[in-house]
C-alpha cells in the first residue's frame, strides 16, 4: 500500500500560476522532492524549498507556464532524454560526464561536498581513515560516482540509497558510519535537526571538478538551445533585480551562489 501511495505521489504535478507560453504548452520541470532545504514535501503534499522557489521565479521571469514533475533523482536525466520533462531543476551538479548526455545552464548555486559522521570522528586521509567504514550515498549522484571510483577501491563499504532521507535513517540507527553529500543539504537537512544531534562534519571539502563539477545548473536537452538561453537570461535577471537574494535569504544565512 505504501508503494502504491508513493508511486501516486511521484506522479503528481504542481502548476505554477504564471502566464501561458506562446505555444500554450507548459514547460515541464523535473524535480526530486526529497532533498531539503532545496526541495521537499510540506504537510499538505505541496513542494517547498529553494529549488522550487527559484524555478517558479524563473518561470515568472520568462512568462511561461511551468509544470513540476516529481521523479527520483537517478531517473531525471532518462526522463529528460525521452521527453517526459523539458528541464531538470533539482540541485544537479554540472559535470563533464553529465554534459555528454545533456546541456546545462549557467550555475544557479554552488556548494562543496562533505562527510558527516559521529562527533569526534577524525578523517585526515580519506583513503586510510575511512577504510572499513560504511558510508551511504544517494544513487546516481556525484557523490555516488566519487565513492565508486575513489572510496570503494580504498576499502570503504558503500551503500546506495534512493534518497538522502533514507540515509539519515540508517545513519541514526547505527547501520552506517557516515554519509557523503552536499554540505548545505547535510547542514540544514540533518545536522540542524534533532536527528542530527551527535553527528558533525569531518574531513576536507570535496570539490574536485572531475567529480563535483562546476556548480549547480539546470539541465536541458542537447538540442534545446532556446530554452537554455532563456533560462540563462532569467537567472541573470533575478540575480540583478533582487529576487534571487530574497529567495536565498529565506533558506540560508550566507551567499549560496558563490563567486
Amino acid at each position: 500500500m505504501k508503494k502504491l501511495a508513493l508511486l501516486g505521489a511521484l506522479a503528481l504535478s504542481v502548476l505554477t500560476n504564471v502566464s501561458v507560453a506562446a505555444d500554450g504548452k507548459p514547460v515541464r520541470i523535473g524535480i526530486e522532492a526529497a532533498y531539503p532545504p532545496f526541495a521537499s514535501k510540506a504537510a499538505d503534499g505541496s513542494i517547498v524549498g529553494f529549488d522550487y522557489d527559484i524555478g517558479n521565479a524563473l518561470c515568472a521571469e520568462m512568462k511561461v507556464k511551468c509544470q513540476w514533475v516529481e521523479q527520483e533523482f537517478d531517473g531525471l536525466i532518462p526522463a529528460l532524454k525521452v521527453r517526459k520533462i523539458d528541464m531538470i531543476l533539482s540541485s544537479m551538479s554540472i559535470t563533464d560526464e553529465r554534459k555528454r548526455s545533456v546541456d546545462f545552464t549557467n550555475k544557479y548555486y554552488n556548494s562543496p561536498a562533505k562527510l558527516v559522521m559521529k562527533e569526534g570522528a577524525q578523517v585526515n586521509d580519506i583513503k586510510t581513515d575511512l577504510k572499513g567504514k560504511k558510508l551511504g550515498v544517494q544513487r546516481g549522484s556525484i557523490h555516488d560516482r566519487f565513492a565508486t571510483e575513489v572510496l570503494e577501491p580504498a576499502g570503504v563499504s558503500i551503500t546506495r540509497y534512493s534518497s538522502q532521507n533514507e540515509i539519515y535513517l540508517d545513519l541514526t540507527a547505527g547501520r552506517l558510519d557516515g554519509t557523503l553529500a552536499d554540505a548545505t543539504l547535510l547542514d540544514d537537512g540533518f545536522l540542524k535537526t534533532d536527528a542530527g544531534k551527535g553527528f558533525a562534519f569531518t574531513g576536507p571539502d570535496f570539490n574536485d571538478p572531475k567529480y563535483f563539477g562546476e556548480g549547480i545548473g539546470i539541465a536541458v536537452r542537447k538540442n534545446d538551445g532556446e530554452l537554455k538561453e532563456k533560462l540563462n537570461t532569467a537567472i541573470s535577471t533575478i540575480r540583478e533585480n533582487g529576487t534571487y537574494k530574497k529567495i536565498q535569504d529565506k533558506y540560508f544565512n550566507f551567499n549560496i551562489y558563490g563567486n
